[in-house]
């Protein structure tokens, strides 16, 4: 070993071993730092002989040394630690466990992480309602990136279970903070849940007993409307239901506007 070599840190001589694949090398560093409880960099080696031991194919003991990492309560590479045991157990499809890392990012509290915490709990939420506390939470806990993401999945929830009106609130909100390649996405979804909000007014009306020609309008608007929603067998009955109502007049009326095209 050079004299250059010696004056080194050991973590910088770790970082090198592994960049240039001696990752046997690397870890024998890393473990000698990790092991050592008076080292001050030994939360840093924990993690880093995580992701070594990791890409060596050894999973347990990369668990086993993030465990180690976040049992020394850093801060940064506590949180890093638990991240880390987070996407290793979602990758192996391990929910529950998963869900349980994430819950540790939260509890190291490292504010850079938590809103990927509450996104990735979100994620894996196994009721609509704890996806919805974990997206708003997501969303104010100080990442906009996040935030704008977290939004755009709250306003599917929203939409998905039949709230497009407050799905469209969110949407707005979140175009006042958004990143501006996270607006794109939100402008397509508040279109889609203004789309959901127009098919509700539509079938107000013709539920409401207006006038021949207002409801029979209704029913083209709404009929033309739902299958840019995927809701082509809904948009076949609503035809179904104009072409074939009781009052002649307002059959007539659809009849002339379903053939308009023809």
């Amino acid at each position: 070993m050079t004299s250059s070599e010696l004056e080194t840190p050991p973590l910088d001589t770790a970082r090198r071993l592994a960049e240039h694949g001696d990752l046997d090398g690397a870890a024998a560093i890393l473990t000698e730092l990790a092991n050592d409880p008076d080292d001050p960099d030994r939360a840093q080696a924990a993690v880093g002989l995580a992701v070594v031991l990791e890409e060596r194919g050894d999973a347990e003991g990369a668990r086993a040394a993030a465990r180690a990492a976040l049992a020394t309560g850093h801060p940064e590479y506590a949180a890093q630690a638990a991240c880390h045991l987070a996407q290793g157990f979602e990758r192996e499809g391990r929910a529950e466990q998963a869900r349980a890392a994430w819950q540790a990012v939260l509890g190291v509290g490292t504010a850079a992480y938590v809103p990927l915490a509450h996104l990735a709990l979100a994620r894996l939420a196994q009721d609509p309602g704890e996806a919805d506390k974990e997206l708003r939470a997501a969303m104010e806990a100080g990442d906009d990136q996040i935030a704008a993401h977290a939004a755009l999945r709250l306003a599917e929830l929203l939409v998905e279970y039949g709230e497009p009106a407050e799905a469209a609130e969110v949407l707005l909100d979140a175009l006042e903070y958004a990143p501006q390649d996270e607006v794109p996405a939100l402008r397509v979804q508040l279109g889609i849940a203004h789309l959901e909000l127009a098919c509700a007014e539509f079938a107000e009306t013709v539920e409401g007993g207006a006038d021949s020609r207002t409801s029979a309008l209704a029913i083209e608007l709404l009929a033309r409307t739902l299958p840019l929603r995927g809701r082509d067998e809904d948009a076949r009955r609503v035809w179904t239901y104009g072409l074939e109502h009781a009052d002649e007049s307002l059959a007539a009326e659809v009849r002339l506007r379903y053939h308009r095209d023809d």
